[in-house]
């Protein structure tokens, strides 16, 4: 009786001729691994093999000039990729967040496989998980390049460019997405989250409505329609979408935090107690258990239970400290060059430059100080436009250099950077009024900076009492930035520092600044509503006063509290927890 044939010897011809072709003729090498595949399926080095020979087909057509040949060609080698054992560890290690070995295990990969366009991405997504937002983006770049096609790089590449502040940029890529896939929830989503960072939040709401009228079991797309909700002031709606997203995901703990964010907000008993439940949880993320604990923080804080309401705070604060990277040494030493290096002086020598355009009103200081408080009043006047927190100004400061670097810009940089900071913000302006406000607390540090490019926009530094201020913000979980405030001492450190610089500048540049001090606006509304009127000259509105009335989209924190009568319960509010603030009052000082 004859043998049958072994299938394992033919199995194994057949992937030595595919490794044969493979170089040379991807095409028949595809076609090879693809035949082993049907007598041995899910075979790891077949498996291999066709990803492979993908790739190398896609980089011969590359290389002839098909770019729509080369393009199929690598978006088959994704879906082939699935399959690839190559990317299973690097896989693994990313959904196990041990960012360090998956970005070791992809470099290598890509030393020898540099156009594996489903590798590319997964580097990308590992530099945006750390915050390396413009590696991120290049590596998407390049992956679109390979594949234009390939819609999952292109949806994270649109994120990548939300994130870094780039909204015209995000929503041009989206449409590119939506010619796609019109009706998917997830594009549909981040244009909303789009729209809504740059003031369209009418339309934003629209897309929300409209998609989860279509998807209402998708928890993540409730609480982003609630966001939008509180920003435009429709606070009753706003818990509505934060307690559904509750409903269909009950461990969501940033929907929790949401509801206590909004600051006006009560929780019920029976959200108190699953709280406490969902706390004793063993199974949550970090995440998830610092969102619960600042939230619970605010629950007893509003019961008046201030030392367990403290405990949950600090433990919020611990989880969410030891997820960043932060050196509080490096902010002293920043604001030590900024003092010598901008001097009187260095003022005086530069007089005359920058863009003459008198369009910013700046507010800064730190938060949780009074800032929106600040906005509210100026944009309730006819002359004055509110937008948000722009990043513009840190993210020219970034890419200008440190303090020393100022000095070496001349005139006409000086003049381009202060055009091109009004090009950039001039998505968040909707109407035509002749100033505008940006809110970003941080840019304190870059005044130097806004002092050399537009001479003539206005500065202003919203104060508290150091101890409010702090403890403010120190029960405050800021989405992202702010890295200072998970720790008492760090925050002390960082009041002390902003204090230190602020009064350099109000000596080299006397005059510049206008202060308002939180304490004395509330106790003296209509006499400091006047003097910051006076500052940025503009009249006197009676409308400045009523700012409570103004229904402007608010996206901070404090966007409930800005649409009530001036209150002062909160001016003192911190001595409640007095017992527990020592670390911070050692690092403030004197001041």
């Amino acid at each position: 009786m004859s043998r049958a044939p072994d299938p394992t010897g033919t199995v194994e011809t057949a992937l030595a001729h595919a490794e044969r072709l493979l170089q040379d003729r991807p095409a028949l090498a595809v076609a090879q691994a693809r035949e082993i595949l049907k007598v041995a399926p899910g075979h790891p080095v077949a498996s291999r093999l066709l990803v492979d020979a993908y790739r190398s087909l896609g980089d011969q057509l590359m290389m002839r000039g098909d770019a729509q040949g080369a393009d199929a060609a690598y978006s088959a080698q994704i879906k082939a990729a699935t399959r690839d054992p190559r990317l299973t560890a690097p896989a693994a290690a990313l959904c196990a967040n041990d960012i360090p070995r998956a970005e070791t295990l992809l470099r290598e990969h890509l030393k020898s496989h540099p156009t594996d366009v489903a590798a590319i991405r997964m580097l990308a997504e590992v530099a945006a998980r750390v915050g390396r937002l413009k590696d991120a983006e290049s590596l998407l770049t390049r992956c679109l390049e390979l594949a234009p096609s390939f819609l999952p790089a292109r949806h994270n590449y649109a994120i990548v460019l939300h994130r870094q502040n780039k909204p015209a940029a995000a929503l041009g890529e989206i449409e590119r997405l939506l010619a796609a896939d019109a009706r998917n929830p997830g594009y549909l989503n981040l244009r909303a989250m789009v729209l809504a960072k740059i003031g369209e939040t009418g339309e934003a709401l629209a897309i929300y409505a409209e998609v989860l009228a279509a998807h209402p079991e998708q928890g993540a797309l409730w609480m982003n329609y609630g966001h939008a909700l509180s920003a435009a002031g429709r606070e009753t709606d706003a818990i509505e979408a934060y307690r559904r997203c509750i409903g269909l995901e009950p461990r969501c703990g940033e929907a929790y935090w949401s509801l206590a964010n909004l600051k006006t907000f009560r929780f019920t008993a029976a959200e108190r107690d699953a709280i406490q439940v969902l706390l004793g949880r063993g199974d949550l993320t970090d995440e998830e258990r610092w969102h619960f604990h600042f939230a619970a923080g605010k629950a007893l804080e509003d019961e008046t239970a201030y030392e367990a309401s403290f405990a949950h705070y600090l433990s919020g604060n611990r989880l969410r400290r030891a997820a960043l990277e932060y050196d509080a040494a490096d902010t002293t030493d920043y604001v030590d060059r900024c003092i010598a290096a901008l001097t009187a002086e260095f003022f005086a020598d530069r007089a005359g430059v920058g863009c003459e355009a008198p369009d910013p009103i700046f507010i800064v200081g730190l938060p949780r100080a009074g800032s929106t408080l600040v906005e509210q009043i100026l944009a309730s006047h006819s002359a004055v436009e509110g937008t948000m927190e722009l990043p513009d100004i840190m993210a020219m400061a970034r890419r200008v250099g440190d303090p020393e670097a100022l000095g070496r810009l001349t005139a006409a940089q000086c003049r381009d950077l202060g055009r091109q900071y009004l090009a950039e913000t001039r998505v968040q302006r909707k109407t035509s009024k002749p100033l505008f406000i940006d809110k970003m607390p941080n840019n304190f540090l870059h005044i130097g900076l806004i002092r050399l490019i537009l001479p003539r926009a206005k500065i202003i530094d919203a104060r508290r009492h150091a101890m409010a201020c702090c403890f403010s913000a120190f029960k405050q979980h800021f989405a992202r930035g702010q890295v200072y405030t998970y720790d008492l001492q760090e925050l002390g450190a960082y009041y002390r520092d902003y204090v230190r610089l602020m009064a350099h500048f109000d000596a080299v540049l006397p005059g510049v600044i206008h202060r308002v001090h939180y304490e004395t606006l509330i106790e003296h509304t209509e006499r400091e509503v006047a003097r910051l009127l006076d500052f940025c000259g503009l009249a006197f509105e009676p409308g400045c006063l009523r700012f409570y009335d103004n229904q402007r989209t608010v996206r901070t924190a404090s966007a409930h509290q800005v649409r009530r009568p001036i209150y002062r319960e909160g001016v003192d509010h911190w001595r409640h927890y007095e017992a527990w603030l020592g670390p911070l009052q050692a690092a403030l000082g004197e001041v």
